[in-house]
């Protein structure tokens, strides 16, 4: 639930107002937003109660950004920091602001075999290379495959050979994969939840600062790109940052995972 109050707000707004002009919003977002399923939670909403439509994109952040880079997008939500804050400084946002975060975890086999539960991150992904380990990576410029790329780097593995796989794929495809092959990956704490059901995968490292996984909304500019639609853009951006989407955020699936999949990430006394 979203809240009587924001649902209030919105719908008389939608009472006294036209179908906006521009209706479409293109949203390019990352796969894990959509895998988990929090924009079906949150987005009709949106949609019913303002007239826009949003047409979702979803794709790694690194692809995300690229189609930012091009005007081909009205919003971003992204999880690749370093990548986020080049995007801003080149000129091409006006906008970024915290949407929501959670954790990545490294998964497994429950047999462990390279021995690496309770590991840090470095360490665990050094062990995995030393023993062989099949690995999955996503390889496709996501924002987990750039953090797995850090994490690689601090530990001093250049990863490749018969044990490193590279799916080109998406978290969840991704994840079956690695289930397939009893395989380890580097994945996100809500992807994982929301198809663990069929997967035997364990959670064999967590809870290491290095593995924040922080998700912001970016707003490209109009000067750069004048045909985009900044004030559906704008509207989606204050929506999301509410108190209410912003509490749905922080109660999302967590009843049924035993753990909030997203934290919110914008201040009660900052909440619109």
């Amino acid at each position: 639930m979203l809240g009587t109050i924001v649902w209030a707000v919105l719908a008389s707004q939608a009472a006294q107002a036209q179908e906006p002009a521009d209706a479409e919003i293109v949203l390019a977002t990352t796969t894990s937003v959509r895998d988990a399923g929090l924009l079906e939670h949150v987005l009709p909403l949106f949609e019913s109660a303002t007239g826009y439509r949003v047409k979702v994109i979803a794709v790694g952040s690194g692809q995300a950004l690229a189609l930012g880079r091009k005007g081909e997008a009205d919003i971003l939500i992204v999880h690749d920091p370093a990548a986020e804050r080049t995007f801003m400084t080149g000129g091409f946002g006006v906008e970024r602001v915290p949407l929501m975060s959670n954790e990545f975890v490294v998964v497994g086999p429950g047999r462990d075999d390279a021995r690496i539960r309770g590991l840090s991150a470095v360490e665990a992904f050094r062990t995995i290379a030393l023993t062989g380990s099949r690995f999955v990576s996503r390889a496709d410029r996501s924002g987990t495959h750039t953090k797995e790329a850090l994490i690689w780097s601090l530990a001093g593995i250049a990863p490749n050979g018969a044990w490193y796989l590279e799916s080109g794929q998406g978290m969840s495809a991704t994840l079956q994969i690695a289930n397939e092959l009893a395989a380890y990956v580097l994945t996100d704490i809500a992807t994982l939840f929301t198809h663990k059901s069929p997967l035997s995968l364990e959670i064999l490292v967590q809870r290491d600062s290095l593995l924040d996984n922080p998700y912001h909304v970016l707003v490209p500019s109009r000067e750069r790109f004048p045909w985009l639609n900044v004030q559906g853009a704008t509207r989606l951006r204050t929506y999301l940052q509410s108190a209410s989407v912003q509490q749905a955020i922080a109660a999302y699936r967590r009843q049924a995972s035993g753990r909030s999949l997203f934290m919110p990430a914008v201040p009660a006394e900052r909440q619109m």
